[in-house]
C-alpha cells in the first residue's frame, strides 16, 4: 500500500506552566515560548472535505488574491507604448483578417455582418486563451515564491484568469462601437451573455489549473501550448456558425464548452434573440464536472510542487 502523508497540523508537546516556571531563571519568571506550529503537507485526501477545507483556506488568503491579481493588471502592458489598447488590438486585427478571408474570399454565410459576428467570438475566445495560456506557467514562472512561502498555491492561476476578464471589459466597447454601426440594438437577451460569460472563467480556471500542474513536471506543456489554443479555437465556432457543424456531429462538438459559450453569447448580443439553451447547459454540466476533479488534481500535485520546481 502506498504512503500518504498526513495533512494534519501538529504543535510540539509543550511543558505546562508549572514545568516552564521551574525551569526559568529565579524559579518564578516564565521563559517565552517561542514555540511554532508544524504544519506538514501532503498530498490530501481525494475527497469532498478536501474540497470544503481548500476553499475555506483560500478565503483566508483573498487578500493575496486581491494583490496578485491588481499587481497583473499593472505590469500586463507595463512599457508598452499600446498599453490596455493591445486588449483591443488583438482580437480586433484578428477579425479584420478572417473577415477578408471568410467574407469575401469563403463567403461563410453567418446571417449577421460578419465583422461583428467574428469580433464578438473573438473577443471571448481571446478572454479564455489568455487565461489559459498565461496562467498553465504560473507556477513555474513564479518558482522563487513557490519554494519559500507558503499559500494556496491555487491562487496564482486564479489571478491570471482574474486578469484576463480585464480583457474581455475593454474588448467590449469595440464590440459595442460595432453594435452601434451596424445598428443592432441590445435586447433583454443580452443578459444570457453573463452566465456565458461566468461558465467562460470556470472552465478556464479547471484547464489552468490541471495544465499549470502538469507543466511542473512536463515543461512540454508551456512549448506546445500556442498550437493546442489554435487548434482548439478552430475546434470551437469562432470564425463560423455552430449550425455549419454536421449533425451527426453537433452532440460530440458541444462537449467543448467553449463552442456553448461562444454560441450563447454570440446569439444574446449579436443576434438579439433567446440563445439555445442546450449548448450552454452542456457547458455548464461539462464544467461543473471537470472544475472540482480539477481543483483536486491541483492539490494533489501542490503537495510536492516545491520539491519538484
Amino acid at each position: 500500500m502506498p504512503h500518504v502523508a498526513d495533512t494534519s497540523v501538529r504543535s510540539p508537546v509543550l511543558p505546562s506552566n508549572a514545568e516552564r516556571t521551574s525551569n526559568a531563571p529565579g524559579g518564578d519568571a516564565p521563559v517565552p515560548d517561542d514555540s511554532r506550529p508544524l504544519t506538514i503537507i501532503g498530498p490530501p485526501a481525494m475527497s469532498v472535505m478536501t474540497l470544503v477545507r481548500a476553499l475555506g483556506r483560500l478565503r483566508q488568503y483573498r487578500d493575496l488574491l486581491y494583490t496578485l491579481s491588481h499587481h497583473r493588471l499593472q505590469v500586463r502592458y507595463k512599457q508598452s507604448i499600446l498599453g490596455w489598447l493591445w486588449a483591443i488590438v488583438q482580437p480586433l486585427s484578428l477579425m479584420l483578417i478572417y473577415t477578408v478571408i471568410f467574407s469575401r474570399v469563403a463567403r461563410v454565410e453567418t446571417g449577421s455582418p460578419y465583422p461583428l459576428f467574428a469580433y464578438s467570438a473573438l473577443l471571448v475566445w481571446s478572454c479564455f486563451s489568455t487565461a489559459v495560456g498565461t496562467a498553465t506557467n504560473s507556477l513555474v514562472s513564479h518558482f522563487n515564491l513557490v519554494t519559500k512561502v507558503y499559500f494556496p498555491r491555487e491562487i496564482l492561476p486564479l489571478s491570471y484568469v482574474i486578469a484576463a476578464l480585464a480583457d474581455l471589459l475593454a474588448g467590449g466597447i469595440v464590440l459595442a462601437a460595432l453594435l452601434v454601426y451596424y445598428q443592432i440594438p441590445l435586447t433583454i437577451y443580452a443578459l444570457y451573455s453573463l452566465p456565458a460569460v461566468a461558465v467562460l472563467m470556470l472552465f478556464a480556471l479547471a484547464v489552468s489549473l490541471v495544465l499549470c500542474a502538469v507543466q511542473v513536471r512536463y515543461r512540454d506543456i508551456g512549448i506546445a501550448m500556442p498550437l493546442l489554443l489554435q487548434l482548439w479555437m478552430f475546434a470551437t465556432p469562432v470564425v463560423y456558425p455552430l449550425f455549419k457543424v454536421p449533425a451527426p456531429w453537433r452532440p460530440l462538438y458541444l462537449l467543448n464548452p467553449m463552442a456553448g459559450v461562444v454560441e450563447t453569447f454570440r446569439q444574446a448580443l449579436v443576434e438579439g434573440r433567446a440563445p439555445d439553451v442546450a449548448p450552454l447547459a452542456i457547458a455548464t454540466a461539462v464544467t461543473v464536472l471537470v472544475l472540482p476533479l480539477a481543483f483536486l488534481y491541483f492539490k494533489k500535485v501542490e503537495a510536492n510542487v516545491a520539491d519538484i520546481l
